[in-house]
């Protein structure tokens, strides 16, 4: 018995001396990553803490950020995107396709016909929305098979979705109003008034938050009853939700905003050298921001910027372990 515990302790020390072992190998990879690469700047490299805690994750070979770099080309300037568990969805603004690329490896799987400038993509647990701008709808795809399974009218221009469980909420940028529609059959159950071109939803697991030009409205969803509005940056387009808190790109400013998702209290707002940001998403730990000049990416505990990459994008997906971001001016996506 004395043997086996010994035996047993010693292997421990061994894990924990390899977890070490590798996480320092991970610093110095991540080091020579961003000497090798002009464009991406690390200050430093940021081990993952889970590395420290669970040696088993050094197997993902993702425990730095922004360490790898994966090229998929897609359909004619990329716009929204989405992850339906296993495969990343993107609508094509000017051929009037969506395209499903697999995760794992980048196969391309399918490109599929929707409406008139489709602007967003949002899954709902089992089918593929896509938002239709120019014809005032949104259409319904299998996610299995890339089927058009209806097409749905909503208010004018409709951008940027989100699903709440139940039902699909879609912001319509010319009419001012948030569309809620039964993702059953695609019928309209509420209209409610926002702020000016709303432009992009996040839900919270209770409410639904919108942005406008230079705030966000939180809607209860389930009545659309406002329950307050919160001025953040001009421009605020792209958000998201970090489990706590809504964060919002702020196109115009060249900002971030940080609000308190229980009561909408700025908690701060954070300079981003994106040249007009756009698209956001929280990765577990990081908030990754889509611009014209850069990709960002910012510390979700405190805001500060951890690394960027010079590149073009727009929207942002991530997939559980991988950003994913869609350069729309070369027609494919990033995924790092």
């Amino acid at each position: 018995m004395k043997t086996r515990i010994v035996i047993g302790v010693s292997l421990i020390v061994v894990v924990l001396a390899m977890a070490n072992l590798f996480a320092g190998q991970a610093q110095k990879a991540a080091s020579q990553s961003a000497q090798s690469q002009p464009g991406l700047q690390m200050q430093p490299p940021k081990l993952d803490a889970g590395a420290h805690l669970n040696p088993l994750k050094i197997a993902l070979l993702h425990w730095y950020l922004a360490d790898t770099e994966t090229r998929v080309g897609v359909g004619n300037e990329p716009l929204g995107l989405c992850f339906d568990g296993a495969n990343v969805w993107t609508a094509n603004y000017n051929d009037n396709t969506v395209t499903k690329v697999q995760a794992s490896d980048g196969q391309v799987l399918g490109t599929f016909k929707v409406g008139t400038q489709p602007y967003g993509v949002t899954f709902d647990g089992a089918d593929v929305w896509v938002s239709n701008e120019l014809d005032n709808t949104v259409t319904k795809l299998r996610a299995s098979d890339g089927k058009t399974l209806g097409t749905f009218p909503t208010g004018t221009f409709p951008a940027w979705m989100a699903f709440d469980g139940q039902s699909l909420w879609v912001p319509n940028a010319r009419d001012n109003t948030v569309s809620k529609l039964r993702t059953s059959d695609g019928k309209i159950l509420g209209t409610f008034s926002v702020g000016n071109a709303p432009a992009a939803i996040a839900f919270d697991g209770a409410d639904v938050w919108v942005t406008d030009d230079a705030s966000v409205t939180k809607l209860r969803a389930s009545d659309g009853t406002v329950l307050g509005t919160f001025p953040v940056g001009n421009g605020a387009l792209g958000i998201a939700f970090d489990g706590v808190n809504i964060w919002v790109a702020n196109r115009n400013s060249n900002t971030v905003t940080e609000l308190r998702a229980s009561d909408g209290v700025v908690l701060g707002t954070f300079p981003v050298p994106a040249n007009g940001p756009y698209g956001i998403v929280f990765d577990g730990t990081y908030i990754w921001v889509s611009g014209d000049s850069n990709l960002v990416i910012l510390r979700a505990s405190d805001g500060a910027q951890v690394a960027s990459r010079q590149l073009t994008s727009a929207g942002v997906a991530f997939d559980g372990a991988y950003v994913w971001t869609a350069e729309s001016n070369n027609n494919r996506l990033h995924k790092f």
